[in-house]
């Protein structure tokens, strides 16, 4: 099979968690990690319309500084979150173009296609537009970022062959997970000759800090390298890629990946079995199975910090520090003017957008009981 992206090296930078000044993003340090990104002789950059600021900021960090030739871009299209019509869904394609300054982008996804935000790319006739946009020259490569069953997936593939690549959550943790079903959603991919970008290698930063038994696994292993970087070999190693995104929010995330990725060929048959020891024993332990992707938070309308209250529900599983994990949750949701857990109205629109299939409800209910202690 031919794929996409054979001339890309096998890292690509992720534009969704972007280092902050406070609440603004700060593009001086941006600047210096794409500098650093290029200097290694990686191309790849993943924005999309609804990371907000994300596109300004790659604008003048990167595509005012760089020949538009020397990098890939890659942005996308999220119909489901506020778009009425098909011009307001086109018009996010338009502002992408303008914030981004790039002319065209290599690669254009539609977002975040799965369960009940699949159909609204086909009501707004989306599948015909990009396919325009690349006659046009405004588009080189068109596909889609996926979250939900392979089962689903086929059948899109199928009414869909226009797509070139899928975007899909793939790492060590998920690849046998009964509701991600990493593994079957990249086979599924395989099967239909599709090219595979990976997102979520470290599971929004999850996997960069392990619970204790699995960073025992690892550190058994190599003792020296980081935790991160064994969910990115993971997942580079796989077959038929164009790239493996990672999210990156400092220098020092940036530095640790490009040591990982600069002369990676491949993993050994002794890092396979480490890594599946580590997935056996990070599938023991019961915690929540979020991203912080923040979905849920653009459409419940109590404006509950969600993933706030879920990451402090997991700290209090991991480390057991009922106070610490209390204060945190309260930095998280309070700084950003949102309400707590108990404020739910069980309208169960979170869980419609969550990618992780998340009983959120039941899930907010439970932390209202852990916390109220």
């Amino acid at each position: 099979m031919a794929y996409l992206g054979e001339e890309i090296r096998k890292l690509g930078f992720g534009l969704m968690r972007l280092p902050k000044n406070g609440d603004v993003i700060d593009v001086e340090q941006v600047k210096v990690m794409v500098d650093k990104f290029l200097a290694a002789g990686f191309t790849y950059f993943d924005t999309a319309w609804a990371y907000a600021g994300s596109e300004e900021a790659i604008r003048e960090a990167l595509v005012e500084r760089y020949p538009r030739e020397s990098f890939q871009l890659a942005t996308k299209n999220a119909a489901w979150i506020n778009a009425k019509t098909r011009e307001d869904a086109v018009a996010q394609f338009t502002t992408s173009l303008e914030k981004t300054g790039a002319g065209y982008f290599d690669y254009y996804l539609l977002h975040n296609l799965g369960n009940e935000r699949t159909h609204v790319f086909d009501d707004f006739d989306l599948w015909n537009f990009v396919v325009e946009k690349k006659k046009e020259g405004l588009i080189r490569h068109i596909g889609f970022s996926f979250h939900s069953t392979p089962e689903e997936l086929e059948d899109i593939l199928k009414k869909h062959p226009e797509a070139e690549f899928v975007q899909l959550q793939i790492n060590y943790a998920d690849w046998e997970s009964p509701s991600i079903q990493s593994r079957g959603c990249y086979e599924m991919a395989r099967k239909y000759g599709k090219s595979v970008i990976i997102m979520e290698p470290v599971k929004g930063g999850m996997l960069a800090n392990p619970p204790a038994p699995v960073q025992e696994v690892f550190k058994a292993s190599e003792p020296d390298s980081s935790f991160a970087s064994w969910a990115i070999r993971f997942c580079a190693d796989l077959e038929g890629l164009v790239t493996v995104l990672s999210g990156m929010s400092s220098i020092e995330q940036m530095e640790d990946n490009l040591k990982t990725m600069k002369d990676f060929t491949g993993l050994f048959e002794k890092e396979r079995k480490t890594l599946e020891e580590a997935r056996e024993t990070f599938n023991r332990i019961p915690i929540i199975q979020c991203t912080s992707c923040d979905y849920c938070a653009k459409v419940c309308p109590m404006e509950i910090g969600i993933s706030g209250t879920f990451a402090a529900m997991n700290s209090y599983t991991l480390y057991g520090n009922y106070e610490q994990a209390k204060g945190s949750m309260g930095f998280a949701i309070d700084r950003l003017g949102r309400k707590h857990s108990d404020a739910c109205i069980r309208c169960s629109a979170c869980e419609a957008v969550c990618p992780q299939h998340l009983p959120i409800p039941d899930l907010l209910e439970k932390a209202t009981e852990t916390f109220s202690k």
